[in-house]
This record gives C-alpha cells, sequence and structure tokens, in this order.
C-alpha cells in the first residue's frame, strides 16, 4: 500500500467507522453525499481514494462544499438496502453506489433522490434504467459492461488449456444480474465449442459446497462470474478454495488476482470511480439524470499473478504475457 493510500485511510477512519446516525452537519451550504460501500473500507479503499480525486479535481472540498458519508455493507444484500433507506431519510443530495444490487434497491427506495452507478454491468437488461442514452428516472452512471466479457474470459482459460474444454463456472444466484452474464457466457461457451458447468453460491456456507462439488466435477478450468457484494466481499476466501483446485481460474475485479488469485480480465473499475464524480459534478450542477447519458467502458485490462502462476504449476501460454497489461510477481 503507498504512501498517499496510508495517508486516506488514516484521515478517512472516523467517516469510514461511522455508525447509520453519524453523519456530519457542517454549517453553509454543503452538499451531502451518500457512498454505499459493498464490503468494507480496506476493501474499496482504491475505490474511495479514485472517487475522491474526482471530486477535488472538480472543485469539492471535503467539509467545505461537500460531505460524503461512507456506510459499509461487509458483502449484504439486506445492509445495503438499510444504509439506501437511511441515505433517503436524511435525503442526501446524491447516492453513490456500484454493482446491481444497490441501484436496484435505490430505484425501490427513491424516485427523487439523484443516484450514480460508478460501476454496474447491465443497467438495460437488470431493469434499472431504460437506456443507454436516455437513462430516464433518476440513476445514472457508468457501465462495465460485463457481460460482453464473458467470451474473452473463456478465450483466455482456453489458451491456458489447450485441447481441454470443460470449465466451471461460480455464480451467485442470489446477484440480479447473474441471469445476464450466465446467458452471456452460455452464448460465448457455444461458439467456442466449451462446455460449461454452473456451480451456484450466495452464503459463505454454500462457498464451501460449491467448490466440494467443483473439486468432484474435475473441471479444467474456474471462471468467476461478477458479484458484488457477496464474492467481492469474500475475496480471499474464493481465492483459497481455488488455489486447491489447481487448475487455471479467471476473476472479474483484479482484486482477486492482487490476493493470489491466477488471473483477471476486465474493467479498471477505480477509473470509473474518479469519473463518477464528474456524474457527482453535473448533478450537483443542476444536471438531471434522466438526461445524462450513461457512459460505458472503453478500457479492459488482463492482469496476471505470475508467483500463483509457478506456485500452482501452471505453465503460462505466451499468448497471455504478451497480452498482460499488469504483472503481479
Amino acid at each position: 500500500m503507498n504512501n498517499r493510500r496510508k495517508l486516506l485511510l488514516a484521515l478517512g477512519a472516523g467517516a469510514f467507522a461511522a455508525p447509520l446516525s453519524a453523519f456530519a452537519q457542517p454549517t453553509g451550504k454543503v452538499f451531502q453525499i451518500g457512498y454505499v460501500g459493498n464490503s468494507a473500507p480496506a476493501a474499496e479503499a482504491a475505490y474511495v481514494e479514485a472517487f475522491q480525486q474526482g471530486l477535488r479535481e472538480r472543485g469539492y472540498i471535503e467539509g467545505k462544499n461537500i460531505v460524503v458519508n461512507y456506510l459499509w455493507a461487509g458483502g449484504s444484500n439486506e445492509k445495503v438496502s438499510e444504509i439506501i433507506a437511511e441515505f433517503v431519510k436524511r435525503n442526501v443530495d446524491v447516492i453513490v453506489t456500484s454493482g446491481t444490487f444497490a441501484p436496484l434497491a435505490a430505484k425501490k427506495a427513491t424516485s427523487t433522490i439523484p443516484v450514480v452507478m460508478a460501476s454496474v454491468g447491465d443497467p438495460v437488461g437488470t431493469g434499472i434504467v431504460e437506456s443507454l442514452s436516455r437513462p430516464g428516472g433518476n440513476i445514472t452512471g457508468l457501465s462495465s459492461l460485463e457481460q460482453g466479457l464473458m467470451g474473452k474470459r473463456l478465450e483466455i482459460l482456453r489458451d491456458f488449456i489447450p485441447g481441454h474444454n470443460r470449465v466451471a463456472v461460480l455464480a451467485n444466484p442470489l446477484q440480479p444480474y447473474t441471469q445476464v452474464t450466465l446467458r452471456a457466457a452460455r452464448s460465448a461457451a457455444e461458439a467456442q465449442r466449451i462446455t460449461i458447468q454452473v456451480f451456484e453460491a450466495g452464503t459463505s456456507g454454500e462457498l464451501n459446497s460449491a467448490f466440494a462439488a467443483i473439486a468432484r466435477a474435475k473441471p479444467d478450468a474456474l471462471m468467476v462470474l461478477p458479484d458484488k457484494p457477496f464474492f467481492y466481499s469474500n475475496i480471499e476466501i474464493i481465492v483459497r478454495l481455488a488455489e486447491r483446485l489447481r487448475i487455471p481460474a479467471i476473476y472479474p475485479f483484479v482484486e482477486f488476482v492482487e490476493k493470489g488469485g491466477l488471473v483477471h480480465y476486465g474493467t479498471n473499475v477505480p477509473s470509473m470511480f474518479y469519473r463518477a464524480g464528474g456524474y457527482v459534478d453535473k448533478i450537483l450542477k443542476g444536471g438531471k439524470p434522466s438526461d445524462l447519458p450513461i457512459e460505458q467502458a472503453t478500457h479492459f485490462e488482463l492482469t496476471l499473478n505470475s508467483k500463483t502462476a509457478k506456485t500452482l504449476g501452471i505453465k503460462v501460454p505466451q499468448t497471455i504475457l504478451v497480452r498482460a497489461d499488469k504483472l503481479i510477481e
């Protein structure tokens, strides 16, 4: 962790730990922002730092003209809903979310408070907004287009397992976005002549059962579907369970690879949180979420943990080494 991030965590520890009732009450015209954290402060430190930078560069100073209230769900959908309800009760100026469950919960909770999605997979397919160009309603933000990445992730796994084609897919059935990504994964697998078998887990106990079932199935590789808050809040557990399989595993978020997972392919999420600061700025200056087009991700990164590959005895194909944007050694 760099010095800047350590400083951020030190300065922000009080706000991160604040209970639902502990909202700052400064004097004068100060915008109140509600930040819905899916997991915990340490896990999302890079996201928070990027979001705050996006606000600072647009002239917002914490405690002077803006206060961001950070509340953390710890991987619980129920807690996400409680946090959003509290923000609605407090009538904050903007609610900032990520993942699919949180904006869906916000849509149910309020039709008036603007909601900025820092990162969401398919906001149209999951019914969050009407369209990307004209969202309608009170929600806008950025889309990571996760369903469009299923084919690329399967291609990467195929490079690891030439001559083999059986891939296990870990999915959370409680995640609203799962059916969208599963359809995309099945379509991509059929086109690439890959056989996939889905294993479901929506609780900690089910994670152990799912991986036990995967071990019995003996697939050639593993693909973990995107899920916030549950999978994201259990990164270390999932990585550890995947290590026992000793097969190539690809993950939807780079944090999995930073914690010892093999390979990640997807969007640069901190950059999306940075750009979310721009959406907050537009709304605070009078922009209507219904008129602000949803921005789609255009840059995707491949991250490889070469140390993990060596530990597992997995030979990394040259095609992966050439494509990798970042190597963790």
